[in-house]
Order: structure tokens, then sequence, then C-alpha cells
């Protein structure tokens, strides 16, 4: 369930950091009633950065599918990458 914080409770610093690292999730500050700010821990921001990084990836392979790029067969595909980055 998400955080929602007015921004006062910014002053606690330490309650807020703790918050953001034990919660994993962000906090969002509000400032007269409405939302204002979002806090996180590194870890969560860098964890929801890589989810959007995963989605980028996955829409634009849809697109491609859709334009017609042809497929590759992922054994080959494993198996190039393989024989050039295994060490011998």
């Amino acid at each position: 369930m998400p955080q929602i914080r007015p921004i006062t409770d910014l002053r606690n610093t330490n309650e807020i950091s703790e918050l953001c690292h034990t919660q994993e999730e962000p906090i969002f500050i509000t400032k007269n009633g409405y939302g204002d700010l979002v806090v996180m821990s590194i870890e969560t921001y860098e964890r929801q950065f890589a989810l959007v990084e995963v989605y980028k990836k996955l829409t634009e392979a849809e697109n491609e599918i859709n334009q017609g790029t042809p497929l590759l067969d992922g054994e080959n595909v494993f198996k190039r990458l393989k024989d050039k980055y295994a060490k011998k």
C-alpha cells in the first residue's frame, strides 16, 4: 500500500529514509493536500528504472515483429554468443 505523507514529515529525514528502505516502494509527498514529490531509496529507483528499460525493450521487440522483421532462432543465437564469448 503506498505511503502518502505531508511535506512537513520531511523534517524527520531519518524516519523517511528508514521507511523508504523498509517499504521498498516510493513515498508520495503532498503539499497543501496535493501531490508534490516522490521519495524512494536508490535501490527502489534502480529496480523501477530497470523495469522501465525491460518494458521499453519489449515494446521495441513487439514493434519489430509487427513490422515483419524476421525472427531469429534462439538456440542458434545463444550458441553463437557462447562460441564468441565463452572462454576457451
